[in-house]
């Protein structure tokens, strides 16, 4: 799962925001006029914007180099406040321009309801001094990144010039670049490796009706067009749709969560496909737990963050528990939705006759090996080419009834070969388990699964158990018991 990826460095670029909330109780309309009256609780500031963003990043445990833009004001400073606690974050590349106003977005609420927004910003052109000073901390920031991220808000950080200059150095060292954009089109991010817009972005970049998810996917097509790249669409409650320039289109449904703010929930998206793919992971495999993080934070009120453990824990919960037989192309979809979320496939085989101690510390210790366990079961048929004629003493609907009945086991596959090669071929697990009676040359499908940089795990078996043993004790005949007379 996520807690076992070993995430990179990544570097945010984009306008900086102060998210400040003045929170308190309605009870009266005021005399003075129709609105409500608050009697202020709490006044807190956080971090907005690519601030958010970076915050999210080091939630996860990424380390981060944030790059923007501050003036010399009170909100700058309540900003730096927010961010200093936060060792993953670098704060070496923001840029001091004193003409510039750090935008600030005050919410107030009562409750959980907003009741209103006070924007208070002075979006002056930057200078080309400031302008220079962006492009350098930009480019000192990418030499030191495996993703960049611009997170665009249209406050004037990222002018064409400073997009041009990151898009060329990204591009000479080899390092993706993903956009949160806020553009009409999209020309401007010309080099991004992924642009998240959300529908409604993407419907003012392309004038298209987005009503279904084939319009989701012509849009995004259409708009991919426009910079070259892929397109990530956040669409709210209905989840995303992820259009890539050289696969098919993945439409990741919204989880079920109590909303009760989309505020930043954008920043949470970019951020934790950033992570992901820093760690190595694919773009597929980085939507699906972006998704996940996304259905998180709309449930907090706020600008806020989710943490690696709560994403883990959700991931966890999401993934299907499918502990019965299933066909193996179903397995196989099974398995890479799992993959999709972060999850190490451990599989293991045999023909699990009569269950016994042996079988429950074999399946016991192979669970250990990662995070979902396979067991694959010989058939009927295959079984009695191995055993004779005279086994299996269960059938094989009873064995994978058992076998998918314990803990440690999320899926049962059957196979009908002699081994269990074409399944391990068709599954591709992360580790293949065995017992210690076996040397690591011997284990079936060990060196396919080595070929892709998987594992095989020997285990220690109990020793003395076997079915075969059980059913030659079951055969022998039992001395008749002695009747008591009653007498000692």
């Amino acid at each position: 799962m996520i807690e076992a990826f070993d995430f990179g460095r990544i570097a945010v670029i984009g306008d900086l925001l102060l998210d400040c909330y003045i929170s308190g109780s309605v009870s009266r309309i005021s005399p003075e006029a129709p609105v409500p009256v608050l009697l202020r609780a709490m006044h807190s500031a956080v971090p907005g914007g690519a601030a958010n963003v970076a915050m999210n990043a080091a939630a996860l445990g990424c380390g981060v180099e944030l790059v923007g833009l501050l003036g010399v004001d009170n909100s700058a400073e309540r900003l730096r406040a927010a961010l200093a606690p936060h060792a993953m974050i670098d704060l070496s590349g923001l840029v001091v321009d004193p003409k510039w106003t750090t935008i600030t977005k005050t919410r107030v609420l009562s409750g959980r309801q907003q009741i209103v927004r006070i924007d208070d910003e002075r979006l002056d052109v930057v200078s080309e001094e400031t302008r220079s000073r962006l492009i350098d901390a930009a480019c000192a920031a990418i030499a030191r990144a495996d993703v960049v991220v611009c997170s665009d808000y249209a406050k004037g950080v990222l002018s064409d010039e400073v997009l041009e200059a990151i898009m060329a150095f990204a591009a000479a060292r080899g390092v993706p670049v993903i956009v949160d954009p806020k553009r009409r089109t999209f020309g401007a991010y010309r080099g991004a490796w992924l642009v998240t817009p959300n529908r409604g972005e993407l419907a003012a970049a392309t004038g298209l009706s987005l009503g279904t998810d084939d319009d989701i996917a012509h849009a995004a097509a259409s708009v991919s067009e426009q910079f070259g790249g892929h397109v990530l669409v956040t669409r709210s409650e209905e989840g995303m749709t992820l259009f890539r320039t050289d696969g098919p289109v993945l439409h990741a449904r919204a989880r079920k969560s109590e909303v009760y703010d989309v505020c930043g929930a954008g920043d949470t998206v970019v951020a934790t496909i950033a992570c992901v793919v820093s760690a190595g992971q694919d773009l597929e495999t980085a939507v699906v737990i972006a998704n996940c993080a996304a259905s998180i934070v709309v449930g907090k009120l706020g600008t806020a963050t989710v943490s690696r453990a709560e994403l883990s824990s959700a991931l966890r919960a999401e993934i299907r528990e499918e502990g019965a037989t299933v066909p193996l192309v179903r397995a196989r979809d099974i398995v890479e939705e799992w993959r999709r979320h972060g999850a190490r496939v451990v599989f293991t085989n045999g023909c699990f006759d009569l269950v016994h101690p042996g079988h429950i510390m074999l399946i016991k210790a192979a669970a250990q090996q990662g995070d979902k366990l396979i067991v694959a079961l010989n058939s009927d048929a295959s079984v009695r080419r191995l055993k004779g004629e005279s086994r299996p003493v269960q059938d094989e609907q009873a064995r994978a009834t058992v076998i998918g009945a314990l803990r440690d086991v999320d899926l049962v596959v059957l196979f009908d070969e002699d081994t269990p090669l074409d399944t391990i071929r068709a599954l591709r697990p992360d580790v293949v388990v065995k017992g210690a009676d076996y040397q690591e040359h011997q284990v079936v499908g060990g060196d396919f699964v080595k070929s892709y940089g998987g594992r095989v795990a020997l285990v220690d078996l109990v020793a003395g158990r076997s079915t075969s043993a059980l059913v030659t004790k079951m055969r022998q005949p039992q001395a008749p018991a002695v009747e008591s007379d009653g007498s000692s």
